[in-house]
């Protein structure tokens, strides 16, 4: 086989992912030194096109990376004014009173975003500063160098027929090296697991825990609407059969965002994230808000759960690992970004730091110092056992204990329960089939709720045809021989996009991929049974392009 041969071209630093995280270290790396060359490559059609949060965003961050971020146009103009917590029952709810939470879940302070509108500004700021940003451009290969190190990427390939053959205007990309790489892909990116797997970044850690995030944008009746409220459910429909939750968060111009969380170690094979959030929208809290209203947009993406257990070593030869890439998220704050954003400064920081010291290619070892030692590892450690707790002993016994804990870690700093601990991975939690029975959703009706296909129409998703299927299996035959048979085939009720069926051909069970419909949100990747299924970047531009969310 011919070796590919590509152009070059050198930065000081290459940075992988044009969200929060990735933005924020280009933006660093200038304000140190303007004279450093920074580029920045995204996998959406435009900057913000695959980003998808709730949000509501902690400026704490932001305040140190753009303190005069007020008068600098950010679209970040909706304070919260009101927040509520609810246990749903079938037909009703009750409220928590907000004294009951510890105080660094209180969200005052906080503003209700758009963060793929959050990114495009940071683009801006960025490219003020002379950080180039390439969109469309996925980065679908590592490039090592001659001493084991991260080198650079390969970005732009285009062109490869369905086969995987060069099609006739193929386009090899190019290689885009970099004295150090920074990885801000998101979660579950495919470079950031290759990377952790090649080197051995989350050996001794727990194994990383994710949920499904399912979220629409309702225009909804201006009476109803009340701009800065923050409302957050558990309980129905879940009940015992998963964890997880919702979020509805008022934003301006009558739109309101309503979200819906499932933990992905749910046992239930039948259990289905994608309709049971579409059952939710029917809860008389919800109806009394959207009937009347108009559903204008649709996505999912995975969450990173796991938290300050589950966070891997982030450096590596040549480069770091920043963000969701890392697992930074808060889980019972909902919250990723300010820690996005201060892992995206520490990275820059060291970066910079090793440069100007004439080093390249090494490990940034005191990026990952900064990182656990400083707001990241203080914002972490003071919920790491919620988690845990809400998955060994359930909604109940969750609320009950994971409020001791965090009560407990604000007041002395250190949690009731002291550590523990993740024992196995979302896809080993499914259980097999016959210990359950499947479950009777509701049809949807068409004003609150609506099939799968219709709702991936929202999400403005495309893939050109004629390129190979970015869902990789790794034996074909595993679907129907093992998963159909033992786990009831779940791929075609966990993907929130319809992507995977199971299909009569001459008879006969056959697994069908509709890669078309994919929207990038990885949760294959993640709860597949037998891990069979390997989710890899498409040719740069495609995927779903989100206007707003």
């Amino acid at each position: 086989m011919t070796a590919i041969e590509r152009e070059s071209m050198d930065y000081d630093v290459v940075i992988v992912g044009a969200g929060p995280a990735g933005l924020s270290a280009a933006i660093r790396l200038k304000q140190l030194d303007p004279d450093l060359s920074v580029v920045v490559l995204d996998k959406g059609s435009e900057v913000g096109a695959h980003i998808l949060s709730g949000a509501i965003i902690d400026p704490c961050a932001l305040n140190v990376l753009l303190p005069k971020w007020h008068e600098m146009n950010a679209p970040i103009t909706v304070p919260v004014e009101t927040d509520s917590f609810y246990v749903l029952g079938e037909k009703g709810q009750t409220r928590l009173p907000n004294w009951l939470m510890p105080p660094f879940m209180n969200n005052h302070g906080n503003y209700i975003v758009s963060l793929g509108n959050v990114c495009r500004w940071l683009a801006e700021t960025a490219e003020g500063l002379g950080v180039e940003i390439f969109p469309g451009m996925a980065a679908s290969e590592l490039v090592y160098g001659g001493k084991g190190e991260i080198r650079g990427v390969v970005a732009g390939e285009f062109g490869r027929n369905a086969d995987g053959t060069p099609g006739e205007n193929y386009e090899p990309g190019m290689i885009l090296a970099g004295k150090y790489v920074l990885i801000a892909e998101g979660v579950r990116g495919s470079l950031a697991l290759q990377i952790m797997r090649h080197y051995g970044l989350s050996d001794g850690r727990d194994p990383q825990k994710f949920g499904i995030g399912l979220k629409e944008i309702w225009e909804v009746d201006p009476v109803r609407h009340k701009l800065g409220t923050v409302v957050h459910t558990m309980g129905w429909p879940l009940g015992r059969n998963a964890g997880g939750g919702a979020f509805i968060y008022h934003l301006d111009n009558n739109q309101v965002c309503v979200g819906f969380v499932v933990h992905l170690s749910y046992e239930n094979p039948y259990l289905d994230p994608y309709r049971e959030f579409q059952r939710f929208k029917h809860h008389p809290l919800m109806a009394g808000l959207l009937e009347g209203g108009k559903r204008i947009a649709y996505g999912a993406r995975a969450i990173s759960e796991g938290g300050w257990q589950s966070i891997p070593k982030v450096v590596f030869p040549g480069g770091a690992l920043l963000g969701c890439s890392a697992g930074l998220v808060n889980v019972p704050r909902i919250k990723g970004s300010h820690n996005a954003i201060y892992s995206g400064m520490h990275a820059a920081e060291a970066a910079h730091a090793a440069i100007r010291g004439g080093r390249s290619g090494d490990e940034l070892t005191a990026y990952d110092t900064v990182l656990r030692e400083g707001p990241v590892g203080r914002d972490l450690k003071l919920v790491r056992n919620v988690k845990p707790l809400w998955e060994k002993y359930g909604l109940a016994g969750g609320i009950v204990l994971g409020g001791l804990d965090m009560w407990t870690a604000s007041l002395t700093g250190a949690p009731l329960f002291g550590t523990m601990h993740h024992h196995k991975t979302d896809a080993a939690a499914t259980g097999k089939a016959a210990d359950f029975s499947p479950i009777a959703y509701p049809k949807p009706d068409g004003k609150l709720s609506f099939d799968r296909v219709t709702n991936v129409a929202f999400s403005f998703t495309n893939h050109h045809e004629s390129q190979p299927c970015h869902l990789k299996l790794r034996n074909a035959d595993i679907p129907i021989t093992v998963n159909l048979p033992i786990y009831a085939e779940p791929a075609q009720r966990y993907c929130p996009a319809g992507v995977y069926e199971i299909v009569e051909d001459a008879g006969k069970p056959r697994f069908q991929i509709n890669f078309q419909n994919c929207v990038h949100c990885k949760t294959c990747d993640i709860k597949d049974p037998s891990q069979n299924i390997v989710w890899t970047p498409p040719q740069g531009g495609d995927g779903p392009n989100y206007p707003n969310m």
